[in-house]
Parts: structure tokens; C-alpha cells; sequence
């Protein structure tokens, strides 16, 4: 078993019980998925793009472990030199161990990896109990080789809980180890 999962089993279940006075394990918030993607608008040549997304579609293999999806434009927009159908990013939705593990490695090695890190912004909260975290590059992810970039790429994960209220999810995400901001430290 993981050792994130262990910790949630084991410890922040009993946590929130005790906090948010709930009388069955079952009631209490829990993380169903974590959602990670990427978009590609550089190159924007159509043709340039398609060569690009094999390099990504390896990139996002190698940190997340499983075979991501490739999603495609809509609508054609003229301005931006867009037709229906032409690849516009990567996309994958991690579940049970293997967003465990991930969401380990995210806590334990990416994020202290990330750039003069000060802790993540308590507010990109949804309303709906679930939380948005923006990566600025993918070479904090230590899976990812260099030889392997054409250029850094931010990309977007987004952690969906089986609450819906904003601060149960914190408290969650708090005691699984995401490095939050201090409450002084908002800016």
C-alpha cells in the first residue's frame, strides 16, 4: 500500500472525524481523482503541433504512468489558426494507486524541486470543494528527461474531492502534506 494512502487511512480519517464531528468514516472528504493536463499552443503551425505531441504524450507517460489523452479543438478558430479536429493538448485522470503515488511523489519530490518555492496559494479553491495547482515546468518532475524537451511547458493539476465544501477539502490536502502558504504569507 502506498504511504500517502496508509496516512489517510490510518491518521487523517480519524482527524477529520474528530474535527468536523462525523459519526462514519465514510462521511468524510476524500480525493476521487487527480486531473492533470497540458495545452500545446506552440507551435502553431497545425502540421508542427502533431510532430510535438508524441514528445508530450512520452513526457506525461513518464510522470504520471499511465497512457494520457490527446485533446482536440472543437471549433476552427481563424485567428488563431485553428481547425476542428487539430491537437490542442494532453490530458490524463489519475485514480486509486496510481494517483496515490503520484500525489506522493508531487508532495515529497516535485514540488520542493519547483523554483524559489514558498508553498502552494490557499485560495485556487473551486467553490465546489476541489483545488487547481499550476506547475510552471515539467522538468520539476525528476521522471521527465531533458534530452527529451523541445521547450518547458507549464501544465495544470487538478485535485477533485468527494466534498463539496472548501474547507474540509483544505484541511484534507493540508494533512496529506500539501505545502500550503502561512496565513501571512499571502501574497
Amino acid at each position: 500500500m502506498n504511504r500517502l494512502k496508509q496516512k489517510y487511512q490510518e491518521e487523517v480519517v480519524k482527524t477529520l472525524m474528530k474535527e468536523f464531528s462525523y459519526e462514519n468514516p465514510f462521511q468524510v472528504t476524500k480525493v476521487e481523482k487527480i486531473v492533470l493536463n497540458i495545452g500545446v499552443t506552440q507551435p502553431q503551425d497545425p502540421h508542427a503541433r502533431e510532430k510535438v505531441m508524441p514528445l508530450i504524450v512520452k513526457q506525461f507517460e513518464d510522470i504520471t504512468g499511465q497512457h494520457p489523452q490527446i485533446t482536440k479543438a472543437r471549433k476552427a478558430v481563424s485567428n488563431f489558426k485553428l481547425r476542428e479536429g487539430d491537437p490542442m493538448g494532453v490530458m490524463v485522470t489519475l485514480r486509486g494507486n496510481l494517483m496515490w503515488e503520484f500525489f506522493d511523489r508531487l508532495v515529497s519530490v516535485v514540488l520542493p524541486r519547483v523554483k524559489d518555492f514558498r508553498g502552494i496559494s490557499r485560495t485556487a479553491f473551486d467553490g465546489q470543494g476541489n483545488y487547481s495547482l499550476g506547475i510552471e515546468e515539467q522538468i520539476s518532475f525528476p521522471e521527465v528527461e531533458f534530452d527529451q524537451i523541445d521547450r518547458i511547458r507549464p501544465l495544470q493539476v487538478n485535485f477533485v474531492t468527494s466534498n463539496k465544501n472548501d474547507k474540509e477539502a483544505f484541511r484534507l490536502l493540508e494533512l496529506l502534506g500539501m505545502p500550503f502558504k502561512k496565513e501571512e504569507d499571502k501574497n
